[in-house]
């Protein structure tokens, strides 16, 4: 029969609805229609863009010309915009203040291609060395309390280039989900004594029914009360509150099963939309040390319907068990030009 499963760290319910199971060859491929617009994310259009932030270039080429691996532009169609103070206006019962913030677009790659599944390993790397440094660099502004970084792929999932990117948001506020985390994972630690992420972490390893990859310092698995079928999340072993904290050894290590999983994702279901969405504690805000970051993949699978949008409540037809097992099962779909020399993630 299906099940109530609680989230361990937020208080929010999900059904695990083995009435309704879906197997994973009951989900078909994604039929994406190919974008034929001329793309401003490919080398040689750099002028397309605004001019850039960061690139990883090769030496001797100049700033906006090819040359580069991995390129940081402003959003040209920005959420938020760096100009202006987070000053807060009242007007009765409302409230608002000025659309303060950045919005920053990272390109994956020079090829025109729809995801980081078909790039190296060590392209995967580069993009998440990326991530850091425009993490750091963007918390200088002490204006901004929070950094998102996301990744929309497929146009179900929110993407409309076709060109693999990733996006940071970086916000005067604290988001909702995140401060909801926060405060689970307080409480937690108020009456347990650890953090919630690292008892997770010891139970799944030990109980291996929901791993997809198992490394040095990373766990990718399928979450106890996963709100859509293969929801994933990557957690670092080592207990590290703020994504910025990350080591040059973690960086390569987590680049291998970020690729690993996405290309499992990509390889049990083509065309698969997804979002990945890191969380990580908020910046230039003291004594949040016990939390734990973490990335979050969520394919768009299902429909959020009115049971959902009424209640809070999620429904999901593949139990994480089933996910998980089919995911460390999948091969690859396509093989890769480059391999990495050494794999550090094993399987289990």
């Amino acid at each position: 029969m299906s099940e109530w499963r609680k989230d361990p760290i937020v208080d929010r319910w999900v059904i695990i609805s083995t009435e309704r199971a879906k197997r994973p060859n009951d989900y078909h491929e994604i039929q994406e229609g190919k974008k034929t617009q001329e793309c401003p994310l490919c080398e040689g259009k750099e002028k397309m863009t605004p001019p850039e932030i960061i690139a990883y270039r090769e030496p001797g080429t100049q700033k906006d010309s090819p040359g580069w691996w991995v390129r940081v532009v402003p959003n040209k169609f920005a959420a938020l915009q760096v100009e202006g103070e987070p000053a807060l206006r009242q007007r009765g019962v409302y409230q608002a203040m000025p659309g303060v913030g950045a919005h920053e677009l990272i390109i994956e790659t020079t090829k025109h291609e729809p995801g980081l599944d078909t790039q190296t390993e060590k392209q995967v790397e580069e993009v998440i060395w990326a991530w850091r440094e425009r993490s750091l660099d963007l918390r200088k502004d002490f204006r901004l309390k929070y950094i998102q970084i996301f990744k929309n792929t497929g146009s179900v999932a929110g993407a409309s280039l076709e060109h693999t990117h990733s996006q940071l948001i970086a916000t005067p506020i604290v988001p909702v989900d995140v401060s909801q985390e926060l405060e689970g994972m307080k409480a937690y630690r108020t009456r347990h004594g650890s953090c919630a992420f690292c008892d997770m972490i010891n139970q799944e390893v030990a109980e291996k029914e929901r791993i997809i990859v198992n490394s040095d310092h990373f766990l990718s698995l399928s979450p106890y009360a996963s709100r859509f079928p293969f929801e994933i999340c990557i957690l670092p072993k080592e207990h590290q509150y703020d994504f910025g904290q990350i080591r040059e050894e973690m960086v390569r290590d987590l680049a291998g099963v970020l690729h690993t999983t996405l290309r499992k994702l990509t390889g049990l279901i083509h065309n698969i939309p997804y979002n990945v969405v890191m969380h990580t504690a908020p910046v230039n805000t003291p004594g949040e040390t016990h939390y734990h970051w973490h990335l979050e993949i969520m394919p768009r699978l299902t429909i959020m319907a009115g049971f959902e949008l009424g209640t809070g409540y999620f429904i999901n037809p593949t139990p994480p068990e089933i996910a998980a097992q089919a995911l460390r099962e999948t091969q690859e779909l396509y093989p890769l030009k480059e391999r990495p020399v050494k794999e550090v993630y094993q399987y289990v």
